[in-house]
C-alpha cells in the first residue's frame, strides 16, 4: 500500500510540474420553481447533462442587429458568460428593428419556456410584451435602453447605463471644455434611451448657462456628416454630442480641426477609438456593452441554479465610463478582442 500511495504522489506531482489541472464538478442542484437541474461547471450548449440533468437555458432579445459593430460585442459578453456558466444561449435579434418584430421573437422565446430571458427595451411599446414574459413565469432582466421604463414591467432588474445621468456626465465634460452651444445629434428612430441622453445634456448646459439644440440625422445616410456641419452653422454650434458611433465618426469627419467645434460621442468602436487617440474625438462614453451581455446572463443562470440574485427591481450601471486620449490605448487593445 505504501508503495502505491508513494506512486500516486509521484504521479501528481509530475502531472503538477506540467501545468494539468484537476476538475471537481459539483453534483445537481435543484432550486424550486426555478425548472432547472444543472451541474456546476456544464459544458455550455449541451442541453443534456451527465445524471440526467438539464443545462440552464436563457433567451435573449435584443432590438439592434447582432452583426452591428455595439451589438456583436454585446453578443460576445452573453457568449462568453454562457460558456463560463454552462447556460445554453437563444440569441435574438431583427435584422431590421420594427416594434411588430421585437414583440413576435420575444413571444417566440417566451414559448420555449426558458428559465431566464434578456431583453432589450428601446421603447415604451415593448412594455405589453415584456409584461407577458413576466407573467408566464420567466425571470426576466432588461438590458441597455429602458433604464426609466424597466421598473413598471416587473422585470427582476436592469441592467445598463441610466441614461438621463450619462447625458448629464457627458454635458458636464463638454462644459468644462467651454461648449456652452452643443448639438445633441439624435437618431432619426424614436429611442427614449437616446432621448434621455439628449435631456442630460440638456440640464448640463442650463447649469452651466448654455443650452443644447436636439438634431436628428439618420446615421446610415452617407449625407450624415454634411447634415451635422450644416446644423452646426445654422445653430452656432461649438460642440457637439453623437448618441452613437456611426454618428461620432460622422461628427468627425463633417468638423475638421479648423472649425473649432469639440466633438464627443457615445459608444465606442475602432473608428471611434483612433480618432479619440488622434484628438479628433474630444472623448467617448462607455456604457460597456459586453458587460450588457455577460452580466445578466450570469445573474439569470445563477438564480436559476441556485435561487441567488442581487437586490431586486434595481439597475445595475455598466456606465457612463469615459475614454479619452490618455486611456484610449488601452480601448482599442480590447476593442480588437470585442470587448470594448
Amino acid at each position: 500500500m505504501r508503495r502505491w500511495a508513494l506512486l500516486m504522489m509521484l504521479v501528481a506531482a509530475l502531472a503538477a510540474g506540467c501545468g494539468s489541472k484537476t476538475v471537481v464538478t459539483e453534483g445537481p442542484v435543484t432550486v424550486a420553481g426555478s425548472g432547472a437541474t444543472v451541474p456546476g461547471g456544464a459544458e455550455a450548449g449541451s442541453p443534456d447533462m451527465p445524471g440526467g440533468a438539464r443545462a440552464v437555458r436563457i433567451a435573449v432579445v435584443t432590438h439592434g442587429q447582432a452583426a452591428s459593430p455595439f451589438w456583436a460585442i454585446v453578443r460576445n459578453g452573453v457568449d462568453a458568460a454562457g460558456r463560463q456558466v454552462g447556460a445554453v444561449i437563444s440569441y435574438r435579434a431583427p435584422d431590421v428593428y420594427s416594434l411588430e418584430h421585437m414583440e413576435r421573437l420575444i413571444d417566440q422565446a417566451v414559448a420555449t419556456r426558458p428559465d431566464g430571458l434578456v431583453v432589450s427595451l428601446p421603447e415604451p411599446g415593448l412594455a405589453p410584451a415584456i409584461k407577458r414574459a413576466v407573467r408566464a413565469g420567466i425571470p426576466t432582466v432588461t438590458i441597455n435602453s429602458g433604464s426609466d421604463m424597466y421598473k413598471q414591467l416587473g422585470v427582476l432588474a436592469h441592467v445598463g447605463q441610466p441614461e438621463g445621468d450619462a447625458g448629464f456626465k457627458a454635458g458636464r465634460r463638454l462644459a468644462a471644455l467651454g461648449a456652452r452651444r452643443p448639438l445633441c445629434i439624435n437618431l432619426a428612430i424614436d429611442n427614449q434611451g437616446l432621448d434621455e441622453r439628449c435631456r442630460g445634456l440638456a440640464r448640463a448646459m442650463r447649469a452651466a448657462g448654455g443650452r443644447s439644440t436636439v438634431v436628428r440625422i439618420d446615421d446610415q445616410d452617407p449625407g450624415a456628416p454634411q447634415a451635422i456641419a450644416t446644423a452646426v452653422r445654422k445653430e452656432h454650434a461649438d460642440a457637439v454630442l453623437a448618441m452613437n458611433s456611426t454618428s461620432g465618426v460622422a461628427a468627425a469627419k463633417a468638423l475638421p480641426r479648423s472649425s473649432r467645434v469639440t466633438v464627443a460621442t457615445f459608444d465606442l468602436g475602432p473608428d471611434v477609438l483612433r480618432a479619440v487617440k488622434a484628438g479628433r474625438i474630444a472623448f467617448a462614453v462607455d456604457q460597456q456593452a459586453y458587460l450588457q451581455g455577460y452580466l445578466p446572463v450570469v445573474l439569470l443562470t445563477e438564480r436559476a441554479r441556485y435561487g441567488l440574485f442581487p437586490a431586486q427591481g434595481d439597475v445595475i450601471p455598466t456606465g457612463p465610463n469615459f475614454v479619452t486620449p490618455a486611456n484610449a490605448a488601452k480601448a482599442i487593445a480590447l476593442s480588437a478582442r470585442s470587448i470594448r
